[in-house]
């Protein structure tokens, strides 16, 4: 199955089914001399299952890394690093079942087509959100380079469906706020609404979407290549490897499609500190697929979980007869705050690719004490 790594100097690998014994990740072009401790992921791979189950699947994964390679007396040694996790919580019974129906929304049907009826299909295989896990893998690693350069890349929830927190946040209040609701809003007002909605829709046997945002910080002026390699191209990309994914947008996004060039363009100006920035940042700090130095400012929208337990019209793959479906087993109602941290995750990933393209990020590492 081509088309499971990601990045071309900081490239990451990931491995594994939802229902199978491991997921994992192979990073290949990590920088040698990086201090790394297998606790060192904790933090990230608790924050992929808000403590607060009504709003996920019953299915909680108690994750813990395990380094396999690319690690000695404590530090990368420039080796290609592999981490996994592994899968324990499976139930494999409920797929059986629906094997010959393909859920609409899923992959089920075009990833069987596509390899033959050899696919797993237990829990989605491949295709499962689960999968994730070894992105927030890689971005673990990611994010401790950035930090060194005083770069941070911080995902939330921006909406729930139609319920949608209008405010903008700084960083002091996303780094507060954003973990302390289960649906990883900040807006902590605007949270509790979210979570009345997911539960509403899971009591409907329904699901729902919703919107991500994600900002990064002090990423430096001339990060990106044209066109095809350029940093926005790069990060969309990126982003829709995340399954889920059905839209993504960078700054004033699709709204620059209502506005007047002088409304839209960013004036610029000379700051305190004798450095060019601009006054606005419509462009979402990226002009010419090349960063700008403003915040990188991206939001991507969620679709709501396919498998969902009211009937629905598929067919039957074996008797090629139309059918319906009730999906039993384990899911969310709502995927967007699981994949807040995976968001993220994809961000510092693909922002480290193109800071050790350049050379910014070095091939041995110098940590700053």
């Amino acid at each position: 199955m081509a088309g499971n790594s990601l990045g071309k100097e900081f490239v990451v690998t990931t491995f594994g089914e939802s229902h199978g014994k491991i997921i994992g990740v192979l990073i290949d072009g990590c920088p040698a001399g990086l201090s790394l401790l297998e606790e060192d992921f904790q933090e990230d791979l608790d924050q992929r299952i808000p403590a607060q189950t009504i709003i996920v699947s019953a299915r909680v994964e108690k994750d813990t890394a395990n380094i396999l390679s690319g690690m000695f007396n404590g530090k990368t040694t420039g080796a290609p690093i592999v981490v996994t996790v592994d899968n324990k919580d499976i139930k494999s019974d409920d797929y059986v079942q629906i094997k010959d129906l393909p859920r609409p929304g899923h992959s089920d049907y075009s990833a069987r087509v596509r390899y033959g009826g050899f696919n797993d299909y237990r829990g989605g295989g491949r295709f499962s959100g689960r999968v994730t896990v070894a992105l927030v893998l890689a971005g673990t690693i990611a994010k401790k380079l950035l930090r060194h350069y005083n770069i941070d890349v911080l995902a939330y929830t921006k909406a729930i469906g139609k319920i949608k927190s209008e405010k903008r946040f700084s960083v002091v209040e996303i780094c507060k706020n954003r973990n302390v609701a289960a649906t990883r809003c900040p807006d902590l007002v605007c949270a509790k609404k979210m979570e009345e909605a997911i539960v509403a829709a899971k009591n409907a046997g329904d699901s729902i979407g919703g919107i991500i945002e994600c900002i990064a910080l002090n990423v430096p002026v001339g990060v990106g290549n044209p066109l095809f390699d350029a940093l926005d191209a790069d990060l969309a990309k990126a982003l829709f490897g995340v399954s889920a994914v059905k839209g993504v947008e960078f700054g004033a996004g699709f709204g620059v499609a209502e506005m007047f060039g002088s409304q839209n363009n960013d004036a610029f100006t000379v700051n305190n500190e004798e450095k060019v920035e601009t006054v606005t940042d419509n462009a979402g700090g990226i002009l010419g697929g090349i960063s700008s130095g403003m915040p990188i400012i991206m939001r991507v929208a969620i679709k709501p979980t396919p498998s969902i337990s009211r009937e629905q019209k598929t067919v039957n793959l074996l008797t090629m007869e139309n059918a319906t479906l009730n999906v039993g087993g384990r899911h969310d109602p709502c995927i967007v705050p699981k994949a807040v941290p995976v968001i993220e995750a994809v961000v510092a990933i693909t922002l480290v690719d193109h800071l050790t393209r350049i050379g910014y990020i070095p091939k041995v590492f110098e940590e700053r004490q």
